[in-house]
């Protein structure tokens, strides 16, 4: 879009039937709609209100696919309208470079197209990383694309990974009551994150029937007819109805012949740029999950406009700030930006922390939201925020508020701020005054 309103004639090539790519189809917004269909499914059938509790309501895999479905097929229509709109040609086939200037678009009858251009971006994302020794054509052996392909009803399900795809997977699974079994390779679940966090997720999956297995790595998978079984190093056997295979993601460019251009993407898949995003070759960038961290679909709209920009004046004229949020779909969601407790301990930061209790809420008991809370982290002296971590519904919208103050500069970037001003009532943005006065107590 940055490229075409800027004059320059655009083409996109997706190799699939509808633009949108690995986020809209198979990623973030499937993965999003269904956590949302569930999260509200739990809402119905805990909520006395609407259910006597004489018998819950239960939705298939399926059931619950087709809303997803639904929002896919609108985000690819509304994203089509912008290149239409743009002038924007779309090639729909499998791209591959013939040298840095001129690609070959091979269309799936097998009719061949050749596009000469001045200068490329890669954008061609992640998919999910496929040991040769599982099969993957198994029935019930899915990875985090084809789970959305899942027709028959599980009353069982081993995932293995415990990083943020499997664990909010494990979340939408649980919810619609199927046993889940989570395989994590590591001591605990999702360590970037603040470990109170951490460890809220851990006790929240445990809470609700999630049998985690920490420090654990796969042997062998056996698909069965009627069954799979995972064995583990440890010698453990475990084994449920299917198995979704969520461990690690690998960049898409085995297919773009990119030694004919003379770049060679790593073990990952991934292709390496500098700070315009410009690859090794001068005319081709890249941007998004194939370029490697963060691999964020909100960073990657960031990373091909400034891109774009450096393409049309040799320079990024601005980067990706600093504090990224994240955010993490489990039931209740997880999110945060800036540094973790651990973090400023390590550097030797006086920091003070600020808690506010969701159960606390006005707002939170009105929608029975009452699970989980908001942690503000400050400096003693100067009271600048330091980081936000969040967890519970709403979770990754509360905690822009805080980021957008945590952006100011100098005094403007103050925890008071949040005491001072005034915030709707009722709300759950009100945790940040309530944790504000929380921490500021705690100074002495």
């Amino acid at each position: 879009m940055q490229l075409a309103k800027a004059g320059k004639q655009v083409a996109v090539i997706e190799r699939h039937e509808s633009v949108g790519g690995g986020c809209t189809h198979w990623g973030t917004i499937p993965s999003k709609a269904l956590r949302h269909s569930v999260s509200r499914l739990i809402e119905y059938n805990s909520n006395p209100l609407f259910n006597d509790g004489d018998r819950s309501r239960h939705l298939t895999f399926s059931d619950v696919l087709t809303h997803a479905s639904a929002v896919i097929r609108k985000q690819s229509r509304l994203r089509g309208t912008f290149y239409d709109r743009n002038g924007v040609k779309v090639f729909h086939g499998e791209a591959s470079f013939i040298d840095a200037h001129s690609i070959k678009v091979t269309r799936e009858d097998g009719s061949v197209d050749q596009i000469t251009t001045k200068q490329v971006v890669i954008a061609t994302g992640s998919r999910p990383y496929t040991p040769a020794d599982i099969d993957f054509d198994h029935p019930r052996i899915y990875n985090s694309d084809s789970i959305l392909s899942l027709k028959h009803d599980p009353k069982s399900i081993i995932i293995y990974g415990a990083g943020v795809i499997g664990s909010e997977y494990a979340s939408i699974f649980r919810g619609m009551g199927v046993k889940v079994d989570l395989v994590n390779m590591r001591d605990r679940l999702l360590s970037f994150l603040d470990a109170e966090i951490s460890d809220s997720l851990s006790y929240h999956l445990w809470n609700n029937g999630v049998v985690i297995r920490h420090n654990e790595t796969y042997a062998s998978v056996e698909g069965r007819d009627d069954s799979v079984v995972l064995h583990l190093e440890s010698g453990k056997k475990m084994r449920a109805d299917c198995l979704l295979f969520a461990n690690g993601r690998t960049g898409n460019t085995d297919m773009l012949n990119l030694q004919a251009i003379g770049l060679k993407a790593d073990s990952r898949g991934q292709v390496r740029v500098d700070e315009n995003y410009k690859t090794e070759v001068d005319n081709i960038y890249a941007v998004g999950d194939v370029i490697g961290y963060p691999s964020l679909a909100s960073a990657a709209y960031n990373q091909g406009r400034f891109a774009a920009q450096a393409m049309l004046s040799g320079k990024c004229p601005s980067s990706l700030v600093e504090d990224i949020p994240t955010g993490i779909y489990t039931i209740p969601e997880i999110s945060s930006v800036g540094k973790t407790e651990q973090e400023l301990t390590a550097l030797k930061v006086p920091y003070e922390v600020g808690r506010a209790q969701f159960l606390h809420l006005a707002r939170a008991q009105i929608a029975n939201t009452q699970v989980g809370s908001l942690k503000i982290l400050f400096h003693r002296e100067t009271k600048e925020i330091l980081g936000i971590h969040c967890f519970g519904e709403r979770a990754s919208e509360i905690v822009h508020i805080g980021q957008a103050i945590m952006q100011q500069k100098g005094s403007a970037n103050s925890i008071e701020y949040f005491v001072n001003t005034t915030f709707n009532y009722p709300t759950m943005a009100e945790a940040y005054r309530v944790a504000a006065i929380n921490g500021l107590n705690r100074i002495f």
